[in-house]
């Protein structure tokens, strides 16, 4: 595990990164009309894709987790804003696990946020009216399949690291007096995050099957749209959870 500073200078670095670029697209209605109905499309898209984790009586907290809270088509500007000021006591307040958990959020935040961008403005007008067809040729066009790839790798480990806190019997004592000193430092927003995620992954048990399945489906459909395959994008799971 990093030492606290390094997990913060990533935490803050990132958030100024998300920061900038809803403040850019805020800035232009018409891209701040693309974004939110591309974030629209590809929230209903994972929906669609995962419905079957979604659905699961094991599964189904994880799924809402990881779909609403890490990747949600709702602003997350106010989460951030309060985070950014307060950086200077989260080292005295948070454990190093729960700063790391945070960064890999707000990371995978930023990096969404960047993406997201690009994709409105390769898609243009069609941001009124996406499709299978339009969002693939878009997703071609800016191509970076490293920044896809490292979107997945976040997910996975945000979620081992969840499921790592979960197994420890003392993690839920720790939250639980995290919350009057992450409250009064004004982190209730960030500590209400990690206990979702906490609480989400404890009840699945071992998350391995989870992540499995949810991040096997998007490595495969990243690799079917750089291979120009859209097919996948219209399609539902397999049904594979209980």
């Amino acid at each position: 595990m990093n030492d606290k500073s390094e997990i913060v200078e990533r935490l803050t670095s990132r958030l100024e990164r998300a920061a900038a670029f809803r403040a850019a697209a805020k800035a232009d209605a018409t891209i701040a009309e693309g974004r939110q109905r591309l974030r629209a499309w590809q929230t209903v898209r994972l929906a669609r894709s995962h419905a079957d984790l979604l659905a699961s009586r094991r599964f189904g907290p994880a799924a809402t987790f990881f779909l609403a809270d890490l990747y949600s088509a709702n602003d997350t500007s106010a989460r951030d804003d309060q985070v950014r000021t307060v950086v200077p006591v989260m080292t005295a307040v948070l454990p190093a696990w729960a700063l790391e958990i945070a960064a890999d959020a707000i990371e995978l935040d930023a990096l969404s946020e960047d993406l997201d961008a690009a994709m409105v403005a390769t898609l243009g007008p069609r941001t009124g009216n996406i499709d299978a067809e339009a969002y693939g040729r878009a997703y071609r066009k800016v191509e970076r399949r490293a920044d896809r790839e490292r979107q997945i790798e976040l997910i996975r480990h945000i979620g081992q690291s969840l499921e790592r806190l979960a197994r420890q019997r003392i993690a839920g004592m720790t939250l639980s007096l995290m919350r009057k000193p992450a409250q009064l430092a004004g982190l209730g927003d960030l500590q209400e995050f990690l206990e979702r995620g906490y609480a989400a992954v404890r009840r699945m048990g071992r998350a391995d099957e989870f992540l499995d399945l949810a991040i096997g489906r998007e490595q495969k459909l990243l690799e079917a749209l750089f291979a120009g395959d859209d097919s996948l994008l219209e399609e539902g799971p397999e049904p594979k959870a209980a």
